[in-house]
């Protein structure tokens, strides 16, 4: 074959063979889809095999590399095949004994044929590099650890990054081997415009020209995302030969070398990256190599943060949307409200609150709530439940009825055919005979809801398997108000949900939160409320904000701010809470003087006939409201007191007991007057049981241990009351 044709009076040239020959050069064709390497005698000699052509399967020719010389290559050739340029590297060939013998330098083109491809190239020994060349040396020596080792921290501090100014900031601070750019930019698009999302090394505003350009100008970021094809510019002329339209944009920042590169995900070019250098780069292909990479992780970062961001952006919306503002101000009441997410993922759950407005404009409803799951399931129904109620408060119905009704309203859309069924299980589709009517994501809500009146401080609760409500005296005493409750909401549609009464008084704060508050942590119920109330206990109850901020700080703030449970394990939960504060009055305030009123503490309490385990509760709430009591044996005494005057009225007459606890007076003179009152006209009277005796005792304790006791007759039954002074001993 001739390499060329004859001149008038010349011979033809030698073969293309001959002529690689005398130069010690080896010739040699890859075939990517047999996975067969042919080499000329030459390409084989320098590869430490016999000087005669041979056919080599890919892992024979990988035998003769360098190990980390074939990885290499391997990028590389990636890279050519994707630009349609050269692709060149240096190898180390080894010999049996895995020493290294030479090095060469192969230079190859790429030939696609659809699929597939062929590298057609060369081989040649080359010299050890000169001092001082390392870090610029493609593929061997220096550079190449230098260039791990950049791209593994690049590619770490990119995954970290969660947002498109972290993204752009991690871009901003990256420093290359060998070679790095003063000067970036990131476009994105936007419909059929480019945009600047971000830059480096530029002043403020430079920017201005290239924001909101057609994608069709003749500009290398749009041609980028028009082709997906990276764009090499290596001198101010090629720039100026190939991009003219544009150059006089880009002459003034005075760079020397440009490179940019497409920002494809999933196949989809995204935007483009540019980096300008203020020397010039000629681009090897080894630099190439990395910026592609850098390119491909930059690519990746910025849509991992996109994503975050729009989800972040819906959820904090839809979050705003379904928990609303607590509304205006309210004569004679206070209230304050936070909501708190979990951690990471959906930023709204289904936890919420709501204030209601009754009808009549004299009254309003608080409500609390917490729907099972933290996903968007649980969202939707958290919005369509508190929908509801807004409704049936609205009509004017009473606290039992609200809750009755919101319960049969999400039995039946959590019990619905899902979207496109009709009929039985056993008729649709797919659904195994026997299976539940239903979506098969029933669930359930637990719910507190509150009418309170303003003027007298009264409050109507009913109580769907939500925790109890805490109050906070105006002295600082922390009781749960025991109030009586039915199952959760979603569960039995025919469910009944009892009414509590309780007088919130002036000065005292009533706390309602969901679980999230008392179980964050790993705490339970116990633990989780001994937290909460050595936080309210502090407060002085002036500053509702702040005490709802001070309750979040304590379970869900700086690991300083708060300490775990035992449940360690436990998954930690949305946060819910609303405080509601009765304003203080002062005793003399109704004659125009000053006086301050009275400290007292007051608690009321009914146990029936069918609850008589609420004994206890009304054990655990006297401790409670006398938690600082100077006299323990005294508290001792009282709680005795109580427990057999409540269960005397359950055993001797058909009513319910109605508790009322009073403490009024300073710290350490305080007094303490507890009445229990029934329907029954039947006056107790002392007896004189004998040593074995189960009853009979209850007058004879409260002569012994009260400073004061008594029986009082009313309109309908009686009260029985005794009463206890802090200052002396019992």
């Amino acid at each position: 074959m001739r390499t060329g044709s004859q001149d008038s009076g010349g011979a033809a040239l030698p073969p293309a063979g001959d002529i690689l020959a005398l130069i010690a050069t080896g010739f040699w064709r890859w075939d990517s889809a047999a996975g067969l390497v042919t080499l000329d005698a030459e390409a084989a000699r320098l590869l430490g095999l016999p000087a005669e052509p041979v056919t080599l399967t890919e892992a024979g020719v990988r035998s003769r590399f360098h190990p980390v010389d074939w990885n290499e290559i391997d990028g590389v050739v990636n890279l050519a095949v994707a630009e349609g340029t050269l692709a060149e590297a240096r190898l180390r060939i080894m010999d049996e004994q895995s020493q290294v013998v030479r090095t060469v330098r192969s230079r190859s083109k790429p030939v696609v044929h659809g699929d597939r491809y062929e590298l057609i190239g060369t081989l040649q020994e080359v010299g050890d590099s000169p001092p001082g060349t390392a870090a610029r040396t493609p593929v061997t020596g220096d550079w190449r650890r230098s260039r791990e080792a950049f791209l593994l921290d690049a590619g770490r501090a990119l995954a970290e990054a969660r947002s498109t100014a972290e993204v752009l900031r991690v871009a901003a601070g990256l420093s290359m081997p060998g070679f790095e750019p003063d000067g970036l930019a990131v476009f994105g698009v936007r419909g059929d415009r480019l945009t600047i999302i971000g830059h480096h090394g530029h002043k403020e505003g430079a920017e201005g020209p290239f924001t909101e350009m057609a994608l069709s100008t003749d500009y290398p970021a749009a041609d980028v995302v028009r082709n997906g094809r990276a764009v090499y510019l290596s001198s101010p002329d090629e720039y100026k030969r190939r991009y003219p339209t544009t150059w006089p944009l880009a002459a003034r920042f005075g760079r020397e070398s440009w490179a940019f590169l497409p920002l494809t995900v999933a196949g989809r070019t995204m935007g483009a990256w540019m980096a300008a250098f203020r020397y010039p780069v000629q681009f090897t292909p080894d630099e190439r190599s990395v910026l592609t990479t850098v390119a491909r992780m930059l690519a990746q970062a910025l849509s991992r943060a996109g994503i975050a961001e729009s989800e972040r952006e819906l959820t904090d919306g839809l979050q705003r949307s379904m928990l609303p503002t607590l509304g205006p101000a309210i004569p004679g009441l206070a209230l304050a409200a936070r909501y708190v997410p979990t951690g990471g993922g959906l930023q709204v759950g289904g936890d919420w609150y709501d204030m209601i407005p009754l009808p009549g404009g004299r009254r309003i409803a608080l409500v609390i709530g917490d729907v099972q799951g933290h996903d968007v399931r649980a969202a939707g129904l958290m919005g369509q439940l508190r929908i509801a109620l807004r409704a049936y408060a609205a009509e004017g119905h009473r606290p039992d009825a609200v809750l009755a009704r919101a319960s049969r309203f999400l039995t039946g859309i959590t019990d619905s055919h899902p979207y496109g069924s009709t009929g039985s299980p056993e008729t649709r589709p797919g659904t195994a005979p026997g299976t539940a009517p239903g979506n098969g994501d029933q669930r359930f809500a637990t719910c507190l809801y509150v009418e309170a009146d303003p003027t007298t401080g009264v409050l109507e609760i009913a109580r769907a398997g939500h925790p109890d409500p805490v109050v906070r005296t105006a002295d600082g005493a922390v009781v749960v108000r025991p109030t009586e409750g039915g199952l959760p909401l979603g569960i039995d549609p025919d469910a009944d949900y009892p009414t509590t009464r309780v007088v919130l008084e002036p000065g005292e704060t009533m706390m309602l939160c969901t679980d999230g508050l008392i179980e964050t942590g790993g705490h339970d119920l116990d633990t989780g409320w001994s937290r909460l109330r050595k936080v309210l206990e502090r407060s002085t109850g002036e500053n509702l904000e702040q005490l709802a901020d001070e309750l979040v700080q304590a379970v869900h703030g700086p690991s300083s701010h708060y300490s775990t449970g035992p449940l360690a394990d436990r998954r930690e939960d949305d946060i819910a809470v609303v405080l509601l504060c009765r304003a203080a009055v002062a005793a003399g305030e109704a004659a125009g003087t000053t006086t301050a009123a009275p400290r007292l503490r007051r608690s009321l309490l009914t146990v029936k006939q069918a609850e008589p385990e609420r004994i206890a509760g009304a054990r655990q709430q006297l401790r409670e409201l006398l938690h600082d009591w100077a006299e323990p044996e005294q508290v001792d005494s009282a709680v005795l007191m109580v427990s057999e005057m409540i269960t005397n009225v359950l055993v001797h007459t058909d009513g319910d007991a109605l508790l009322l606890v009073e403490a009024q007076g300073e710290v350490g003179e305080r007094r303490l007057r507890v009445e229990v009152a029934d329907s029954s006209d039947e006056l107790p009277h002392k007896r004189h049981p004998g040593e074995l005796a189960s009853s009979g005792r209850g007058l004879v304790l409260m002569e012994l241990l009260a400073d004061a006791w008594g029986v009082t007759p009313r309109g309908e039954g009686k009260s029985i009351w005794f009463e206890l002074h802090e200052s002396s001993a019992p």
